[in-house]
């Protein structure tokens, strides 16, 4: 597969009569880290939830590459080469690492495929390695964390949606999670980063986008948005300068 952007095109999603998203429209581009900012309650995990059609937008289009996502069914979304580590990681606490790992890879039946995918991952995370025996649920949370992100790096994919990866994190794992995140990123694969946590989100992106209230409020090159006045007084509580 060659690779594509990701592109929503005036997006609109409610649950119920009440529109969550309205008129988005944002580009993520191949091989870079796009990051989506804003607070609780903006839209951000909705607009996750819209690109895998498990709440379909009630106008507007999603593509990636030149394939429409709007109307397609979850599976064949992610068989694209689209994998998401949910908010919260949600790992299977009663599975074992690498059980956790191989459900990652369920769409590839070829063994050698699979051994290559173990290799690439523990290789990333030594750790996982190291406890590849161990039930998840017993591990730590940033542990989890690592099990959860190898666990999509198992579908070998081209773009990688992470939701709120420093979610309950402390700020030492949250570092190194965001570097691990860069070094997934330097090996080609694009990622689609939705955050609360600025300052590290701005750091490792290449261009962002800000959702407030259902809207993309701004967007521009990270350096741009650390600069952008609506960001600083959102964020910083200051009205200019360099975060």
């Amino acid at each position: 597969m060659t690779a594509g952007s990701l592109r929503i095109e005036g997006v609109y999603t409610a649950y119920d009569r009440a529109d969550v998203l309205t008129d988005v429209s944002l580009v993520a581009a191949p091989g870079a880290i796009t990051c989506l900012l804003g607070s609780n309650g903006s839209g951000k995990t909705t607009l996750i939830r819209s690109i895998l059609g498990l709440t379909r937008p009630r106008a507007g289009r999603i593509f990636f590459g030149d394939v429409e996502l709007t109307q397609l069914p979850t599976h064949r979304i992610v068989r694209q080469g689209i994998a998401c580590i949910p908010e919260g990681r949600k790992v299977f606490p009663r599975l074992s690492v690498e059980e956790n790992l191989r459900l990652g890879a369920y769409a590839e039946q070829r063994d050698a495929a699979i051994r290559g995918r173990f290799d690439a991952v523990y290789a990333v995370f030594p750790r996982l390695a190291e406890r590849r025996a161990q039930v998840a649920g017993t591990m730590s949370g940033g542990e989890q964390a690592m099990v959860s992100i190898g666990r999509g790096l198992m579908g070998a994919p081209r773009l990688l949606l992470v939701d709120e990866p420093s979610l309950g994190l402390a700020p030492l794992l949250v570092k190194e999670n965001f570097a691990v995140l860069r070094r997934i990123n330097e090996q080609g694969i694009a990622v689609f980063l939705v955050e609360q946590n600025v300052r590290q989100t701005l750091a490792i992106a290449h261009r962002g986008y800000v959702l407030s209230k259902g809207r993309v409020v701004a967007s521009g090159s990270a350096e741009e948005l650390g600069r952008d006045a609506q960001v600083q007084q959102a964020y910083f509580g200051v009205s200019g300068g360099t975060p």
